[in-house]
């Protein structure tokens, strides 16, 4: 079992009672989960969804949360966790619109909460850049006694 020395910290942006149901601001959420910081930010600036600038303003704020710590790569953030959950309704109760013959129609006017993790990549072991060899086969040396 291999175990890490050192632990990786979560950091996370909430935007709380977004006045947006969050059936429409999953479709966003679902996008860039598991994506990595740098891809999501490109998706939601030019995503036409309501929900996109919402999000955006939140993943920006996670990112300047683990920018706070002065160890961390922003540019190695991958997004954990984005999602969207109900909020309560708008004002705490239904509202009436007219309908048809006198009578009223109830509506809702929902809200959501919208939270976004992120977390630093852990660098691979072989990931370090190697020197490229030159192409061509064999070395000078190997040329002359050849």
């Amino acid at each position: 079992m291999a175990t890490t020395s050192e632990t990786t910290r979560e950091y996370v942006a909430k935007h709380r009672f977004a006045r947006i149901t969050a059936r429409k601001a999953r479709l966003i959420a679902d996008e860039i989960r598991g994506k990595g910081v740098n891809e999501a930010l490109e998706l939601l600036q030019f995503a036409p969804q309501r929900a996109a600038p919402m999000y955006l303003k939140v993943l920006r704020s996670a990112v300047a949360n683990a920018a706070q710590e002065g160890d961390v790569n922003v540019n190695r953030l991958r997004i954990t966790d984005a999602r969207a959950d109900d909020g309560p309704l708008l004002q705490g109760r239904m509202r009436w619109r007219a309908g048809p013959q006198g009578r009223a129609m109830p509506f809702r006017r929902t809200t959501s909460h919208l939270v976004v993790r992120v977390r630093e990549e852990e660098a691979a072991e072989g990931s370090r850049r190697q020197p490229r060899k030159k192409a061509g086969g064999a070395s000078k040396a190997a040329r002359k006694e050849g």
